[in-house]
């Protein structure tokens, strides 16, 4: 069982510390001179249902203002980044998760490491609600150099939102859309701020560089 406990604990850090650093938001967002943790309290991972994060995240901070526990419970997050997309010239804008199936919970625990009982089934009584990170009962407080970066994940953006590209130079690709439809090509170069991958492709023998946006392509071992 702790085994098993050790490996989720484990998975859970990992996507923790995955996302590359982003242009991010937040419901609720907080501000850049916000504490790292407030003082007795720590931060906690909770697993959620996919796609519930934020009914979850308001659901239990309306909870706690209603039953008058905002000395147990402090900020609950769901941090997300904008994600720009360029389909037909025009620029589109939307939010991407960027933890998903997990919510950030900031709270005190009992003097046993237990969640104090009000809380644990006030949260555990919440529809999409799965567990703690932790072993029965006693969650696992996330790691300061874990919680700083979630946070600074969370922070209100100051930037334009990224153009996040899904290719790499030099691998194959298949044209979907275009003068070139059904033609395989090789990455050559990419334009994140202009959302576009130039392809080099063979036309009569001689390679001949294309430049198209990102949804006209996609990976060969996708096609």
């Amino acid at each position: 069982m702790e085994e098993h406990n050790q490996t989720e604990q484990n998975n859970a850090e990992q996507a923790i510390e995955t996302p590359s650093k982003p242009s991010s938001t937040i419901e609720g967002m907080i501000g850049h001179d916000e504490p790292l943790v407030q003082e007795g309290m720590q931060w906690f991972v909770l697993r959620v249902a996919s796609n519930k994060e934020n009914s979850v995240q308001n659901t239990l901070l309306r909870k706690i203002q209603i039953e008058g526990m905002t000395h147990l419970v402090g900020r609950i997050l769901v941090p997300t980044e904008k994600i720009k997309t360029i389909k037909g010239g025009k620029a589109k804008i939307k939010e991407e998760k960027l933890y998903a199936g997990y919510v950030f919970v900031e709270m005190k625990l009992e003097d046993d490491g237990r969640i104090p009982q009000d809380i644990f089934f006030l949260i555990k009584e919440t529809t999409g609600v799965g567990d703690f990170i932790g072993t029965a009962g006693r969650p696992t407080a996330m790691e300061m150099h874990e919680a700083e970066k979630m946070l600074l994940d969370s922070q209100t953006p100051e930037d334009e939102p990224t153009i996040k590209l899904s290719f790499e130079k030099g691998e194959a690709v298949m044209i979907r859309e275009g003068a070139f439809e059904n033609y395989e090509g090789t990455v050559d170069e990419l334009f994140p701020e202009k959302g576009t991958v130039r392809v080099l492709v063979s036309i009569f023998g001689r390679q001949a560089p294309v430049d198209l946006e990102e949804w006209q392509i996609s990976k060969v071992e996708d096609s």
